[in-house]
């Protein structure tokens, strides 16, 4: 069949119709995907916000959350470290004489100063509230007594101690008075020799040169670490300072000013010892370990004034030294490191 001229014609406009439409897209999707390009910015991960006019990216606002030391979406650490046992050690024991009843260890010791820990009884041993006269006072001390050495102590190894926050206590006096009746000598401690002991029981010596140790009582709070191989404390306000009627702020920031007196390369690990870290670590000890890392103070729930007021102490600690492992020593105290101190 012959196609006429004005066939031809006609199917020729009809492709090049539809060749103009299937080009078009390509072009202006080209365009579009330029746009979009030039006008979104990039995002900072994590977040929706997007470089600010000046360049820099803004940083991202997180809500302010308390976390429960129990959570179990976070991680738990570990203080992996082994103390050397003692060697034909001598048991001795110890008893810090304290305002509300008596803290005692017993612990085996030999003469390079190793030692483990055989016992410890906190508090619950003698309550003062019982002792009215002098004679109740000397008989609960007979029994109690007793009972140290039925563990094996000798007479002749028993010491007592009285803190520095428990000397201020009536009955404490007169307890003690009673204790050099019966031949015993009774030491007492100032705060600062209270925190150079405690850095003694409880900073391991691998750590001694690059680390601190922290002692958070009620009645104040103790700092020490090892400086040209003499040992430095200082005091803080303790986890009772309330009742005082002094303000958080004015503790947070006193803490914070202290605490950056601790050397640069002394701020490996803050090892600490306390009655208010002594609950922290207890809410997620994995079992009978001598050692427990803290979490970060932020992420404990206050139970009362005195661990909130605890929490304000150790978060100021922690951003003073820029420490982020905090270990709790189930074992050490300051009166170990005072039989440490002895001479055999």
């Amino acid at each position: 069949m012959k196609i006429k001229p004005l066939g031809i014609i006609v199917v020729l406009l009809i492709i090049g119709v539809l060749g103009y439409f299937a080009l078009k897209p390509r072009l202006t999707g080209g365009n579009a995907d330029t746009a979009t390009s030039s006008t979104t910015s990039p995002s900072i991960p994590g977040s929706n916000q997007a470089p600010d006019n000046t360049g820099e990216i803004p940083a991202a606002s997180t809500p302010s959350t308390t976390t429960p030391a129990t959570s179990t979406t976070e991680e738990t650490r570990e203080f992996s470290y082994t103390p050397e046992k003692p060697e034909n050690g001598t048991l001795r024991g110890v008893v810090e004489v304290g305002a509300t009843g008596f803290n005692s260890f017993v612990i085996n010791m030999d003469r390079q100063k190793r030692w483990e820990i055989v016992s410890k009884d906190f508090g619950e041993s003698l309550a003062y509230e019982g002792l009215a006269t002098t004679d109740d006072i000397r008989a609960g001390l007979k029994k109690y007594l007793a009972a140290m050495f039925d563990k094996g102590v000798a007479n002749r190894n028993m010491h007592f101690v009285i803190s520095s926050g428990a000397q201020k206590a009536p009955k404490t006096a007169i307890i003690s008075n009673e204790l050099k009746k019966m031949g015993y000598v009774v030491n007492n401690v100032t705060a600062e020799q209270e925190g150079k002991l405690g850095f003694s029981a409880t900073v391991p010596p691998a750590f001694a040169d690059n680390s601190f140790l922290v002692d958070i009582g009620s009645g104040n709070t103790k700092i020490s670490w090892q400086e040209n191989g003499r040992l430095q404390s200082i005091e803080l306000p303790g986890a009772k300072y309330y009742e005082k009627g002094t303000a958080d702020e004015q503790v947070y920031n006193q803490v914070k000013t202290l605490a950056a007196k601790v050397p640069q390369n002394k701020r490996n690990v803050g090892f600490i010892l306390g009655g208010v870290p002594f609950t922290l670590a207890k809410q997620h000890r994995q079992g009978e370990e001598r050692y427990t890392v803290l979490k970060a103070p932020g992420a404990y729930q206050a139970a009362d004034k005195k661990m909130a007021s605890g929490l304000t102490i150790y978060k100021g600690l922690a951003e003073a030294t820029g420490t982020d492992t905090f270990v709790f020593d189930w074992d050490a105290n300051f009166t170990i490191g005072f039989l440490l101190s002895l001479n055999q």
